[in-house]
């Protein structure tokens, strides 16, 4: 769904708390997500001290979910990792599978949802939420100047689906960034992300287009994979982050 502009995060040895810990699954538990149903990104979404408050705009009602849920453990997959989730309840899977015209239920990640990174990155124990596979996601802001320098129509940051945006620095500064600190919480950034089709979704209007991954393939390319920011593992956690901290980078790659 759209992200969320916060002004402060609590860092989880998983990612920022709260991030990706929910998640729509199809008949045979396998994640949903924009690249097979881009309408995703027409919800609105906003945080409150309940949990997440959901609408679809056409429709005048909403849904609410709790951020905890005690549901039933079901299996799910995202990508090659099977583990388990907690289903919510049956009303939400039925207001979500109406609005996308899909059979879907939603799940929570509970403490006992274990899924590690990937074991290349992985020295034993750092875990992952529902994300594509590492806790958090990094990119300059000088970067996607750089970027829109070359495209005829600029893009918006939310294409890219960062948690972690800084200013500052040569365009793909993140690229060469190993070890860095936002306060007191210390970070490593591990692997570029490679970016997949989500990026040439409009999400403001819902449209799927060629861009920025045409632009990007002429000069980001690696492997055969398009590389647009950095994958963050944290080193530390219960700390907070908030906008305005200084990022100190300790080493570079």
């Amino acid at each position: 769904m759209p992200a969320i502009s916060l002004n402060s995060a609590k860092v989880l040895a998983a990612g920022l708390e709260f991030d990706r810990r929910w998640m729509l699954i199809d008949e045979n538990g396998v994640f949903i997500s924009q690249r097979n149903t881009p309408l995703l990104s027409q919800f609105t979404i906003a945080q409150n001290e309940n949990g997440f408050l959901i609408q679809y705009p056409p429709l005048n009602n909403s849904l609410q979910i709790p951020f905890t849920s005690y549901g039933i453990s079901m299996n799910v997959r995202v990508w090659d990792d099977n583990f388990s989730a907690s289903h919510y309840a049956t009303y939400a899977d039925e207001w979500f599978s109406e609005i996308l015209g899909i059979n879907c239920n939603l799940v929570c990640m509970q403490a006992n949802s274990l899924r590690l990174i990937e074991a290349k990155y992985n020295s034993g124990s750092e875990p992952v939420s529902f994300a594509d596979g590492f806790p958090i996601l990094m990119i300059g802001e000088e970067s996607l100047k750089d970027l829109n320098n070359k495209l005829d129509h600029p893009i918006l940051m939310d294409r890219f689906r960062p948690n972690i945006v800084f200013e500052g620095g040569a365009p793909y500064y993140e690229d060469e960034i190993a070890a860095f600190g936002i306060g007191s919480n210390q970070f490593m950034a591990v692997k570029p992300c490679a970016r997949c089709q989500v990026t040439t979704i409009n999400q403001q209007s819902g449209e799927m287009g060629k861009e920025p991954l045409k632009t990007l393939a002429t000069y980001r390319m690696k492997n055969n994979k398009i590389m647009f920011g950095q994958n963050v593992i944290p080193k530390t956690e219960n700390g907070f982050i908030s906008v305005g901290d200084e990022l100190l980078v300790h080493s570079l790659k």
